[in-house]
C-alpha cells in the first residue's frame, strides 16, 4: 500500500490524516497516511529515509523552506512561494516540491464561500509564508488591487517587488491604510494568541467587506468577531483552507480529486 505522511515539529494535533482517510475512501483509493514527528536538526535526513518506501508527503511547520531546498524540481507555484507543503516521488526515485496552500485558500473563497475576485481590492494581512504562497493564486483571480500590509514595512515591499510582474500588488503598514476594502484576508498569526491586527476599522464597509483568517478554532477567532463587530458581510475562518490545499496534494498524488465537502461538514462537526 503506498505510504503518506504529514511531517511536522509538533505534529500530534494535526488533522491530515483524518482528512486523507476520508478522502481515500471517498474515492476508493488505497493509501495509508500518517504524521511523522520530523527532528528539528534534521528534516532532511527523515525525509530521505522515508522516501526510500514513501510516495509523498504532506510538510507543514517549521519544515516549508527546507523541503523546498530538498526538492529536486519545483512547480512554478512553489518556485514563487520559496516553501514546499507537498512532496511527491516520481518514477525516477527524484522529488518534486509543490505548494497547494495558495490554490486551498483560493479555492475556499471561491468555490466554498462563492466569492469573485476578479475587480476587488483585496488586502492581505502579514508578510510571511503564508503571504507568499498565496499571492500568485490571488493575482491570478485578476483582483483591481492587492494590498499587502505587514508591521514591518520592508518585508511587505520585498514581497511587492517579487510579484508584480503578476498583476497591481503594492505595500503597506498597517496603520496607513482607512479606505474601505472588498476583501480583507488575515494572514498573520495573531489569532493564536487572541490578538488582532493593528488595522482601522473604517477599512470595513459595513454589509460589504468580506473578511477571512487563514486561522481557525473551535469558536470564532479573534480576527472574525472583530470583523463581525465592525460590519463585515461574511467573517470567514480557515478550516476550508486547510481542507482544499489537502484536497489538491492528493489530486497531485492519486490524480482524482475528492469532494472536499463532506470532508469540511465533517471536520467542523468534530471541531464544535
Amino acid at each position: 500500500m503506498d505510504r503518506y505522511v504529514v511531517f511536522g515539529n509538533p505534529i500530534g494535533h494535526s488533522k491530515s490524516p483524518l482528512i486523507h482517510r476520508m478522502f481515500a475512501e471517498q474515492t476508493g483509493e488505497q493509501l495509508d497516511y500518517s504524521t511523522l514527528l520530523a527532528p528539528l536538526e534534521d528534516f532532511t535526513g527523515c525525509a530521505r529515509e522515508f522516501f526510500l518506501q514513501g510516495r509523498g508527503a504532506n510538510v507543514t511547520v517549521p519544515f516549508k523552506e527546507e523541503a523546498y531546498r530538498l526538492a529536486n524540481s519545483l512547480t512554478q507555484r512553489a518556485e514563487r512561494a520559496g516553501a514546499v507543503n507537498t512532496l511527491s516521488k516520481l518514477a525516477d526515485g527524484t522529488l518534486l516540491g509543490d505548494n497547494t496552500d495558495g490554490a486551498g485558500l483560493v479555492r475556499d473563497l471561491t468555490v466554498n464561500a462563492g466569492l469573485s475576485l476578479q475587480g476587488k481590492r483585496i488586502l492581505l494581512l502579514g508578510a510571511g509564508g503564508a503571504v507568499r504562497g498565496a499571492l500568485e493564486p490571488l493575482l491570478a483571480e485578476r483582483p483591481a488591487s492587492l494590498i499587502i500590509a505587514n508591521r514591518t514595512v520592508e518585508k511587505a515591499e520585498r514581497l511587492a517587488e517579487l510579484f508584480d510582474d503578476l498583476g497591481p500588488v503594492s505595500a503597506s503598514g498597517f496603520d496607513w491604510l482607512r479606505e474601505p476594502v472588498d476583501v480583507i484576508i488575515n494572514a498573520t498569526s495573531a489569532s493564536l494568541s487572541g490578538d488582532v491586527p493593528p488595522i482601522a476599522g473604517s477599512l470595513i464597509e459595513p454589509g460589504k467587506t468580506f473578511c477571512y483568517d487563514m486561522m481557525y478554532a473551535k469558536e470564532p477567532t479573534a480576527f472574525c468577531r472583530w470583523a463581525s463587530e465592525q460590519g463585515a458581510s461574511v467573517a470567514m475562518d480557515g478550516l476550508g483552507m486547510l481542507v482544499e490545499q489537502a484536497a489538491e496534494a492528493f489530486f497531485l498524488w492519486r490524480g482524482v480529486r475528492p469532494e472536499s465537502a463532506p470532508v469540511l461538514a465533517e471536520l467542523r462537526r468534530q471541531l464544535a
